[in-house]
């Protein structure tokens, strides 16, 4: 019988860490994302997104996540792709998302990611556990050579995490992140020989047939 997985290989992709499940979000999750956002990801005066998206009124975030997932879906093809991993405990609750995206992989060998967690579960260490979890992946069954990522200059977490794995600083840009409000927004690069790999070793499983979906070769 035909599986979700077989439709959508992306669905078959599950990264394992310690404490930490990675796996593509599936429909069933989006009730446990919206759960997760509306508990909260940061302080109301400043937001670390490039879009202030978490600005919306609660009500409306259910549906404007669905949206978001289905919008990625919908454009991922080998020339651009953003695998959109749900950050689950081990005993299923829904902790944050971890973003892994490419533009034009095969040339390039270049992804980048994004990550947000739950306000209540920050502060214990799983922002580098899930983070190294994506980059082991992009680097060592992808092929990937390059990470970037991008954070404001105030988000001490998430460069912190950076920092922690090796990523290199890589300029910097001014961004608007709510009307009338311009951050300086830091741009960070990690070679894969830079990467201050995790004493753990990563599971993953699915990936043969989710990678040839994303029209990366073995």
């Amino acid at each position: 019988m035909t599986d979700l997985a077989d439709v959508w290989p992306l669905f078959g992709l599950t990264l394992g860490a310690p404490r930490l499940t990675l796996r593509p979000l599936r429909d069933d999750d989006l009730p446990g994302l919206a759960d997760a956002v509306r508990s909260g990801i940061h302080a109301p005066e400043r937001t670390p997104f490039a879009l202030p998206w978490t600005d919306a009124p609660a009500a409306e975030i259910p549906a404007n996540s669905a949206r978001w997932i289905w919008e990625c879906r919908s454009r991922t093809r080998p020339e651009s792709w953003l695998v959109q991993f749900g950050v689950f405990a081990h005993d299923g609750a829904l902790l944050g998302l971890q973003d892994v995206g490419a533009e034009d992989f095969a040339h390039l060998a270049t992804v980048e990611t994004g990550s947000w967690l739950r306000q209540d579960v920050q502060g214990q260490g799983l922002g580098s556990e899930m983070r190294a979890a994506a980059l082991a992946w992009a680097f060592d069954w992808l092929g990937a050579e390059v990470a970037l990522t991008a954070a404001y200059d105030w988000n001490e977490p998430s460069l912190g995490v950076s920092r922690k794995l090796g990523y290199e600083p890589n300029g910097e840009r001014r961004r608007v992140s709510r009307p009338g409000v311009v951050e300086r927004e830091l741009l960070l690069r990690l070679p894969r020989e830079a990467f201050r790999r995790p004493e753990w070793t990563l599971s993953v499983e699915g990936h043969g047939a989710a990678a040839a979906f994303l029209g990366v070769g073995a």
